[in-house]
């Protein structure tokens, strides 16, 4: 099998729009997982969603896609492992946003 670029995690991350944090900016490019380098794609984004649970609108919120990425020649199916690894190395960073800044991530793996 060749190598392959397979998303491990798909997901958003919102901001108060008064708050001046740019996950751009913010957060790491890569991070390496046993010697092996996930690229995190953190884009600008139209909310996904017109409201969230609670009522409040999105439209007070800038909205960034967040979307990891490997590049690999393992089937997609046996990647859960690094998900995991993944989420453990990015709860610390995303725990130590300013106060309001949202994420909701979900494992997605699948070749692209």
């Amino acid at each position: 099998m060749s190598d392959q670029a397979v998303r491990l995690l798909q997901g958003y991350l919102w901001v108060p729009r008064e708050l001046a944090w740019d996950a751009e900016v913010e957060l790491p490019p890569k991070i390496e997982l046993d010697g092996t380098e996930v690229s995190l794609l953190v884009d600008p984004i139209r909310p996904p969603f017109a409201f969230f649970d609670d009522g409040t609108p999105t439209a007070s919120q800038r909205f960034y896609q967040l979307t990891a990425l490997v590049i690999t020649e393992r089937d997609p199916n046996t990647l859960h492992p690094w998900v995991e690894a993944l989420q453990e190395r990015l709860a610390p960073v995303l725990e130590a946003t300013p106060k309001g800044v949202g994420w909701l991530l979900f494992e997605d793996l699948r070749a692209l």
